[in-house]
């Protein structure tokens, strides 16, 4: 395959896209509570999706995966399913950043900080911090995540000012009835540093792409398609995580009941939820008392679905852009990331969440994203330069 970089960042920003986008079907899930909807969508995208999508494009999936697991020269697949379980903690409480931050402000401040982690951890793994802190590329690497780390901060100067202005109405209008700055902060700075797993899930899979690509290529078919049975493997560990804590917050919350009708409270939805959910009542019928309607109930498991498809989708067009980008391969992440950051701002200004806000905190704002898309270019092209000139 001929490496490609344009098609690379195409790619990547159409990911980009999908991930911002993916919270959307949330708003419109109705009287279902955030532990019911989060594991259906979580099922749509770490196990239903990354499975099919795999199996249609990658021939031999079960062949490749075993063969990666019985190579006695690495450990692939335990790693890539510990990071990836990793990584599912992650997940998990950047689905309640978003809840308690809002969606601009909870993928810049999450997103940063996966950039930050997700660019230091491998090298520390690896042992090679010190040898990048010493090479010209390697400071032009750190400077961009300095600047990362300035975004970050100014993002959170944003979030605290924006809690000392808006009211609740406005709070309710965007959809944020649960926004509350410092829960929030607290749960996406843990997002960041666990979500950042996923990258180093996607370096200890290196293996199991090496594999695919041979397998691809003997079957005649394009080798871009490589990555995906690391993802196969990665988001197992990811699931697992998610749905134990899902299950734990089912329980202890009795929401079990709400997956066959019962209705319970949606925290992400934009309005308060209409009676015209719940199914008629009829005195004469018991199955009728304070249930959601059916075709509610089925909008519910197709929008929680769709959302989860959406997901996925933000890797499934990285592993196309990772394999088109030849040498530049490493900036993939950091493309992805700023595309998510760059969309999610955009629909956090189209769902009006910083309307209240004074010209001084919608400047923070500004200013956050432009340092956050900066520090992926000064980190791209510290990554460009020890490609190109190894030093």
């Amino acid at each position: 395959m001929v490496p490609n970089a344009f098609l690379g960042v195409i790619y990547n920003l159409i990911g980009g896209f999908t991930s911002a986008t993916n919270f959307i079907p949330f708003r419109q899930i109705k009287r279902w509570s955030w532990e019911v909807y989060w594991i259906i969508q979580g099922f749509a995208a770490w196990i239903i999706a990354p499975t099919l999508l795999a199996w249609i494009f990658v021939p031999h999936m079960g062949a490749i995966i075993a063969q990666a697991h019985a190579d006695p020269a690495n450990h692939a697949i335990t790693y890539t399913i510990l990071f990836g379980a990793l990584w599912g903690v992650g997940g998990l409480t950047f689905g309640l950043a978003i809840r308690y931050l809002g969606f601009a402000l909870g993928y810049s401040i999450a997103l940063g900080l996966c950039m930050v982690f997700g660019t230091i951890i491998p090298p520390i793994y690896h042992g090679q911090i010190m040898a990048i802190a010493h090479t010209h590329s390697g400071q032009v690497t750190l400077l961009g995540v300095l600047v990362c780390a300035i975004a970050v901060a100014v993002n959170g100067a944003a979030g605290y000012s924006k809690e000392k202005e808006i009211g609740a109405d406005a709070a309710i209008e965007s959809g944020e009835q649960t926004f509350a700055f410092g829960k929030g902060l607290a749960i996406a700075i843990l997002a960041g540093l666990m979500s950042a797993f996923f990258a180093f899930a996607l370096d200890s899979g290196a293996p199991i792409a090496a594999i695919a690509k041979s397998s691809l290529l003997a079957a005649g078919h394009n080798d871009i398609w490589q990555n995906l049975p690391i993802l196969v493997v990665l988001l197992w560990g990811g699931f697992f995580t998610n749905i134990v804590w899902s299950a734990i917050l089912i329980y202890q919350n009795g929401s079990i009941r709400q997956f066959i009708g019962e209705p319970g409270v949606n925290p992400m939805r934009s309005a308060p939820t209409a009676g015209d959910t719940l199914v008629d009542l009829d005195p004469l019928d018991a199955s009728t008392y304070n249930r959601i309607a059916p075709g509610t109930l089925v909008a519910n498991y197709l929008f929680a679905a769709l959302a989860g498809f959406l997901w996925y989708f933000q890797f499934f067009f990285n592993s196309m852009g990772k394999a088109r980008m030849g040498i530049y391969d490493f900036s993939s992440w950091t493309l992805l990331m700023a595309s998510i950051i760059i969309f999610a701002t955009l629909w956090g200004i189209f769902f009006k969440e910083w309307n209240g806000t004074s010209a001084r905190t919608k400047l923070l704002v500004a200013l956050g994203l432009v340092l956050l898309v900066s520090s992926t270019l000064v980190i791209g092209y510290g990554n460009y330069l020890h490609a190109v000139f190894g030093n």
